[in-house]
């Protein structure tokens, strides 16, 4: 039988992650989980923020009392926009608050937006969880993940049993039998689904000189209709991943431009041998290094991007919504 983990699993000194999932069914269970999450923390002098729904903000708020003006509150819609920006939200509030805030470590209720999401944000907000214990495995952070099973679906929650290595119900916290490890091969990667082309569509071979490239897209955008700052976004994400690709790729690549949807879909293929991780882009960058910003860069420009490497080809996909 698995032994149950101590409610505080990380020492004040080690500076490493601990991310777990709240799996609760009741306003009971959520608060019962929470509040001395919230109390424990400033006690121990950490940081505590809070990005939850509404509700569960009031929630919480009348049941922490006086100690409620010591956390950060954030609503969840703002801050669960795009899965690259969200995790360079967290990423920077972290590295603030136990930087020269002062801090020896952060604790964060996040709780992820799932309703109105389709199948491939959903997917990828799944993976971007299985992200974080990568991103931040270094980071003084204790982050909960409450999942409401009154509202969520079925699917959405065994997510969060394959992507948190610690998980909590009814007030019992256990190691997650079903974790996959970001880092396992094949465990998180996935192939692209076919989009095909169409007539209008952009499709275009590159090679070192990319400003026909960078002049296809922009018009491309515009016609497909993505908004001023979108286009921009899409014109700067493509050329750090097109220049990679000629830096890594023998010189050359491909280009697949097509609107999808509600999003504006661009494909850059390289080919060659490559190792890169799924999670590439997800790893915040050395700052002490001039170089591998780029990929970190492009998430947080994209709304949604997949990376699928085979065996002799590597192929980005970046997504910018319309709206």
């Amino acid at each position: 039988m698995t032994e149950p983990l101590t409610l505080d699993p990380l020492p004040a000194h080690d500076g490493n992650l601990a991310h777990q999932a709240l799996i609760y069914g009741n306003d009971d269970e959520f608060l019962a989980a929470t509040v001395p999450f919230c109390l424990d923390g400033l006690e121990q002098g950490d940081a505590v923020l809070a990005v939850t729904t509404p509700d569960n903000t009031d929630l919480l708020r009348r049941a922490l009392g006086g100690a409620r003006n010591h956390v950060d509150f954030r609503d969840a819609e703002e801050w669960y926009r795009t899965p690259g920006r969200t995790l360079g939200d967290y990423h920077r509030y972290v590295d603030r608050l136990t930087g020269t805030g002062g801090h020896r470590r952060v604790r964060v209720i996040g709780e992820p937006v799932w309703t109105s999401r389709d199948a491939l944000e959903t997917a990828e907000w799944t993976r971007y969880e299985a992200a974080v214990n990568v991103a931040f495995a270094d980071c003084p952070a204790w982050i909960v993940c409450p999942y409401d099973t009154r509202v969520l679906p079925e699917g959405v929650v065994a997510g969060a049993r394959r992507t948190h290595p610690v998980i909590e119900t009814a007030a019992t916290v256990l190691p997650s039998d079903r974790y996959v490890d970001p880092t396992a091969e094949g465990g998180w990667r996935q192939p692209l689904q076919p989009l095909g082309t169409e007539d209008g569509d952009l499709v275009m071979r590159f090679g070192t000189d990319l400003s026909a490239v960078r002049a296809e897209v922009a018009a491309s955008a515009v016609r497909m209709g993505l908004s001023e700052d979108g286009t921009r976004r899409l014109v700067f994400a493509v050329n750090e991943v097109a220049t990679n690709a000629v830096q890594h790729g023998g010189g050359a690549g491909e280009l697949v431009m097509r609107r999808s949807g509600r999003r504006v879909v661009c494909d850059v293929t390289s080919t060659g041998d490559n190792d890169s991780g799924w999670f590439v882009g997800y790893l915040p960058p050395d700052p002490q290094r001039q170089r591998g910003h780029g990929m970190w860069v492009v998430r947080q420009l994209c709304d949604l991007l997949e990376v699928h490497t085979g065996r002799n080809s590597t192929t980005v996909r970046l997504h910018v919504s319309l709206g």
